[in-house]
């Protein structure tokens, strides 16, 4: 049993004639949580667009627990334990808080049930307070907990998390960060992309940093810390 889950092999990625990803290698183990960080437009949402299948990539790998995914239908990658919660959340409006969740409901990979409905509304009091609702009547924290209840709900393998908290006041931003933490402690691995370093470092294992589609910066949270000159440069703080 090979102990990576997601593994990204000179990764070129266009959108038309733009080259957007420029040989990417970047990869996900079992229980470890991966920072994803760059400015805006460097690669970031295209990189976890590329893993999921939504951007066919022109050339190079993307491997699932050791299978090319590369020609897979998005549903086919997801089907492989892989959780996508895009930037824009992509809630079904129209549906009830509950029937966002319930119809997400699966057991995992290896038929592990560990995230059962029960257990997401504990995780998400504020869902609980609010499960006749529409998806439409939500607020945006409230919209960004359902995504990743709903996404939770599939027994995932990787949790993919793009901007976690864009957008959402510091209370319900500091909801999603704790959130994050409790998805870490349940052995799900997960990337996380967002622009507040200093809340990313504190749970991440791991950091990538994306420069106009290339990897500039790997390294733990401690070594990214230490180095201030690379958190100016290339994150502008």
């Amino acid at each position: 049993m090979t102990n990576t889950l997601i593994q990204v092999k000179e990764l070129n990625s266009y959108y038309g004639a733009s080259h957007i990803l420029r040989n990417i290698n970047f990869e996900v183990n079992v229980g470890e949580t991966i920072g994803l960080m760059g400015r805006n437009g460097m690669g970031k949402s295209t990189l976890l667009k590329s893993i999921m299948g939504i951007v066919t990539p022109r050339s190079g790998d993307v491997h699932i627990k050791g299978q090319r995914t590369n020609d897979l239908a998005i549903f086919e990658v997801a089907q492989k334990g892989i959780a996508y919660v895009p930037e824009g959340r992509g809630i079904f409006g129209n549906l009830s808080v509950v029937e966002n969740l319930q119809m997400a409901a699966r057991a995992g990979t290896n038929g592990q049930r560990d995230w059962t409905y029960d257990r997401v509304l504990e995780t998400f009091p504020r869902l609980k307070e609010r499960l006749g609702h529409g998806g439409q009547q939500l607020s945006g924290g409230e919209q960004q907990m359902l995504t990743i209840g709903r996404a939770l709900m599939t027994n995932p393998d990787v949790l993919i998390l793009d901007e976690a908290t864009e957008g959402l006041a510091p209370l319900i931003a500091r909801e999603i960060w704790r959130i994050c933490s409790v998805i870490k402690e349940s052995g799900i691995s997960s990337i996380i992309v967002d622009k507040n370093w200093k809340h990313v470092t504190k749970i991440t294992d791991r950091n990538v940093i994306l420069v106009k589609g290339e990897v500039v910066f790997e390294g733990s949270s401690q070594s990214l810390q230490s180095k201030p000159e690379i958190l100016t440069q290339h994150l502008g703080v």
